[in-house]
């Protein structure tokens, strides 16, 4: 009986995002920021119908029998990307997360779409933020805690027990949508998480150089892997360091159809990783760059892109000692495509507006920074063609903001995801409303002797 109730009321949920997503609604009176070819729209209209944007521009006219949202001059902007994300794979880091693997048979092969909890209660905190869609990015095995670490945070740099040649990949990443329903997987293997100068040197033995000789000799595995698959199959072959999983996920690598997140943060090593990924044919995406700036034209010369958290100017260790809050303005400038990261990537996804608006206050163009928040990520991570701008035919992820989305005032009125509009709340918000009132009676948990 019990199954049969949660049976019809999980049909029932999907009945009902089903028919939000074939609402027709029209956006009137907004002042459209498509960060697509239409560019800049002063009042114009959105109107969306399946679950995807079927119209948008000054002239567009409203179906007969649409839901109306006035937008009464607000800014309406694509929804925004949190771009090296844990949404959807932690809660609370102090119990643990699904982000890294200890296991010596599971490095490049981890692929952490198998995570994803679409229950998380951080996902609604997120939206709350203008954010509709996130990249969830596995992290570097670390090694084993410090035994000096007060603070809960800091792990050893992964050198000796609790280190294996494994991390030398951290796993494949994947976007997300951040919408209410049971499915929000986007496009799974986005890319291979790898690290690079000293995370790289501490699972590799202790050096950059030592490194380098690692990730070359793996990838070489693979390509004589996928040359002798039979022979190995059946043991005829030499033995390899990496399992066939591994080898496996790395295939994509070699064959360039699937890109290497270098987790990079010095210049000197954002030429190594340039230089390496020249040799080796594999497209690489820097994460970090915190002394992009330094080596901004070469990075534009490669056609590399960066994620960065434009707010990196104070040095946590010696790679980034040139970190300055011009980073993303001048790497921009300099012709490189540039995604911004949030501070946190969880619980403080949300403040990835803030994060752009202070690129901009520190020599980034507006449209850049929003171009760095909308469709960079979504072309960076291949889901260009669903997300990230508002033109006809895409999904259906837009914000409608009181006013300039990059201002610490400014609030989202109304967020939508595949076409259905979200629920403007969270566990947090919930929690305000449920004790903010001190006359009325407590929830029984609360009263004596229960």
């Amino acid at each position: 009986m019990r199954q049969a109730l949660m049976g019809a009321c999980a049909l029932a949920v999907l009945a009902a995002a089903a028919s939000a997503r074939a609402e027709t609604v029209a956006i009137t009176h907004a002042h459209i920021m498509t960060a697509g070819p239409a560019g800049e729209i002063a009042d114009g209209v959105v109107v969306i119908k399946d679950g995807k944007i079927a119209a948008v521009g000054a002239s567009a006219a409203v179906p007969s029998g649409a839901r109306v949202v006035d937008a009464q001059g607000g800014v309406v902007t694509p929804g925004f990307f949190a771009t090296n994300s844990s949404l959807g794979s932690v809660e609370i880091n102090s119990l643990g997360n699904d982000l890294s693997v200890d296991n010596p048979e599971i490095g490049a092969s981890f692929d952490i779409q198998y995570t994803l909890n679409p229950a998380s209660i951080l996902l609604p905190v997120a939206r709350l933020g203008g954010l509709t869609s996130a990249v969830v990015m596995p992290k570097p095995y670390r090694g084993r805690r410090g035994a000096d670490d007060e603070d809960g945070e800091t792990y050893t740099a992964g050198v000796g027990e609790g280190s294996k040649s494994h991390a030398l990949f951290a796993g494949q990443a994947a976007v997300i949508h951040l919408g209410k329903g049971e499915e929000i997987l986007t496009r799974a293997k986005v890319g291979m998480v790898v690290p690079f100068g000293e995370a790289g040197a501490g699972v590799a033995g202790g050096a950059r150089g030592a490194e380098i000789v690692a990730l070359k000799n793996a990838l070489q595995d693979v390509r004589d892997y996928m040359k002798n698959k039979a022979a190995y199959d059946r043991a005829g072959y030499r033995e390899l360091p990496l399992s066939k999983a591994d080898l496996e996920a790395l295939i994509p690598v070699v064959q360039g159809r699937m890109p290497v997140i270098a987790d990079v943060h010095r210049a000197s090593d954002i030429r190594a990783v340039l230089k390496l990924a020249r040799e080796e044919g594999f497209k690489v995406i820097l994460d970090g760059a915190e002394e992009g700036w330094m080596v901004a034209g070469e990075i534009a010369k490669a056609g590399v892109p960066v994620l960065l958290n434009p707010l990196t100017d104070r040095p946590d260790s010696y790679e980034e000692l040139a970190s300055t809050m011009e980073n993303a303005g001048r790497l921009q400038a300099a012709g490189v495509t540039v995604a911004i990261e949030s501070e946190g990537g969880d619980f403080r996804a949300r403040e990835t507006r803030y994060d752009a608006g202070n690129a901009v206050a520190h020599g980034m163009p507006y449209a850049a920074a929003l171009a760095a928040v909308t469709i960079n990520p979504a072309r960076i991570f291949g889901v260009a063609d669903r997300t990230g701008s508002l033109e006809p035919g895409k999904d259906a992820d837009l914000v409608v903001w009181t006013g300039d989305p990059f201002e610490p005032l400014t609030q989202p009125t109304a967020v939508f995801i595949h076409g259905a509009q979200q629920p403007m709340t969270s566990r947090q918000l919930e929690l305000r409303d449920r004790y903010k009132d001190l006359g009325r009676p407590l929830p029984p948990g609360y009263s004596h002797g229960q």
